[in-house]
C-alpha cells in the first residue's frame, strides 16, 4: 500500500469495465483470458475467431508498451521468486482456471457483473486461495 495511487487506480478499473462491457455487447463473449487464450490452442476455433483472440492477447501486450513510449509513464517489476517457483505457480493457476470454469476476469470482473452466483463463490474462491498462499508462503515459511 505505499504506493497506492487511487486517482489511476479508479480510471484502470472503468476502462476495464468498459472494456469487458464493450467486448460483451459487441461480440457476445465474456472477456475471460483463460477462455481466450484456451480458444487459441482449441479444434473448434474458426479463423475469424482465432484472429479476434489474437488481437484481444496482442492489446493486451500492446496497450502498457503505447502507453509508455507515448507519455512519461514507467512501469517496473521486481521479481523475486526463484523459476521453480513461479513455474509450479503457474501451472497451479492454470490449473485452477480449469478447475473453476475460468479466471479472475472472467468471474471477478464479467460473471460478478452479472450478478453470477457461481461467479461470486469462484471469486471468493479465488481471494480465499490468495490470501491462505501469501499467509503460508511470506509469514509462515519465511518467504519463496
Amino acid at each position: 500500500m505505499e504506493n497506492f495511487t487511487p486517482v489511476s487506480a479508479l480510471i484502470g478499473g472503468g476502462l476495464i469495465g468498459l472494456a469487458s462491457g464493450m467486448y460483451l455487447l459487441l461480440n457476445g463473449r465474456i472477456a475471460g483470458i483463460s477462455g481466450i487464450i484456451g480458444g487459441l490452442f482449441g479444434r473448434n476455433g474458426t479463423g475469424s475467431a482465432i484472429f479476434e483472440r489474437l488481437a484481444f492477447i496482442i492489446g493486451l501486450i500492446a496497450g502498457p508498451l503505447v502507453l509508455m513510449t507515448t507519455t512519461s509513464i514507467s512501469v517496473s517489476s521486481v521479481v523475486t521468486s526463484p523459476m521453480p517457483v513461479i513455474v509450479i505457480g503457474g501451472l497451479l493457476v492454470g490449473f485452477g482456471t480449469t478447475l473453476g470454469s475460468g479466471c479472475t476476469s472472467g468471474h471477478g470482473i464479467c460473471g460478478l457483473s452479472r450478478l453470477s452466483m457461481r461467479s461470486l463463490v469462484a471469486t471468493l474462491s479465488f481471494m480465499a486461495a490468495g490470501f491462505i498462499t501469501v499467509l503460508f508462503t511470506r509469514h509462515l515459511i519465511g518467504g519463496l
